[in-house]
This record gives structure tokens, sequence and C-alpha cells, in this order.
């Protein structure tokens, strides 16, 4: 009997801790971030050792996009203000270029600020070639970024990306349209 007993807390015990087991974000993928070596907005070298330990946003964007990094910068900028208004610390925000040539890091800041971007946590990174952000885009966080031959407009997706401080994606979301802000806010929070 008290055998039996004794199994059964065991059975209990157990059931309890692993409920207050560590959460996981559903669906996460866990892509590992490869290294890489850019120059950020205020003209610094920047890489990926940089984030190492913390929780970060990225995106892929230019500044002379004329359709979708507009509405992704500004809702960039409002997660951004979710993630202050709620407290949460330790949270970068960076944002490849996908038009190197062009997006000097002056550029790059004044397009941040001109989306009232809060600099202090986020990174706008540029100083690699065209041939290093589509080679790494697609083999790191598995997103299109073309620089076509005719023409200014680069194509690329409109993601945005959540790295945890193990230095993995664990998921992307639209940056675009219909931004899951809640979602993204509660998987940044489980990463705390």
């Amino acid at each position: 009997m008290k055998l039996r007993l004794s199994v059964i807390i065991l059975i209990v015990f157990m059931f309890l801790l692993s409920a207050c087991g560590k959460k996981e974000i559903e669906g996460a993928v866990n892509w590992p971030v490869k290294d890489f070596s850019a120059t950020s907005n205020d003209n610094k070298s920047f890489a990926l050792k940089d984030l190492k330990g913390k929780i970060w946003v990225a995106d892929f964007v230019f500044t002379n996009c004329a359709d979708v990094c507009p509405p992704m910068t500004a809702n960039m900028t409002k997660l951004q203000k979710m993630v202050k208004d709620e407290g949460l610390k330790n949270v970068e925000f960076v944002s490849f270029s996908v038009d190197p040539t062009v997006d000097t890091p002056e550029k790059l800041g004044n397009y941040a600020k001109q989306y009232g971007a809060d600099l202090h946590n986020w990174t706008l990174l540029t100083g690699y070639s065209q041939e290093y952000i589509e080679k790494y885009a697609m083999n790191t966080f598995k997103t299109l970024v073309k620089k076509p031959v005719e023409g200014d407009q680069v194509i690329h997706q409109t993601y945005f990306y959540l790295v945890g401080p193990d230095g993995k994606i664990k998921k992307s979301y639209s940056g675009f349209k219909d931004v899951p802000y809640d979602e993204i806010i509660d998987n940044i929070k489980t990463l705390q």
C-alpha cells in the first residue's frame, strides 16, 4: 500500500513539475542565425555578436522602396513602441537593407527617423554586397531577396522574424498587413 501511494505521489509531483516548465513558442522553427558583418546606421561595425543573448526582431527593407517598406517600417515602429510600453527589456530591432549600394548609414538613419524609430534599440544595417545579402537572406532567414537587372525596386518578402537569446529564429510573422502584434508580444514574453 505504501509503495502504491508513493508511486501516485511521484506521478503527481512529476506532473506538477512538468507544468512549471518553460513555455515554448508554438510552431517555433529554431533556425540558427548565421554570423554576419555589417555597418550600422551610425556607421559602426555590427555583427551577430552584438546581439548575443538578446531577443530581436528582424526585417528586410530598403529606403527607395515604393510600396511595402514604408508600411513595414511603420509597423516595426509600432511594435517597438508596444514592446517599450509593455516594459519588455533586452529586445532589439534589426533591419537589413536589401539595397546596400544605395543605402548608406546616413540614409538609413534618416529613413528610420522619418518613422519615429527609437535608434537606441533599432539598428539598420548595410555595408555588404548585394550578392551577400541575397544569399544571407535565403540561407539564414529562408527569405527571398533579389535586385533585378532593370529598375531600382528590390524584390523581397515582407516578414518580421523573431530571434531568441539562443541565436535561433523562432518564428516569422506578416510585417506588412494584419501584423499579429499581440502574438509577437506574447512570444517575446515567452522568450524572456
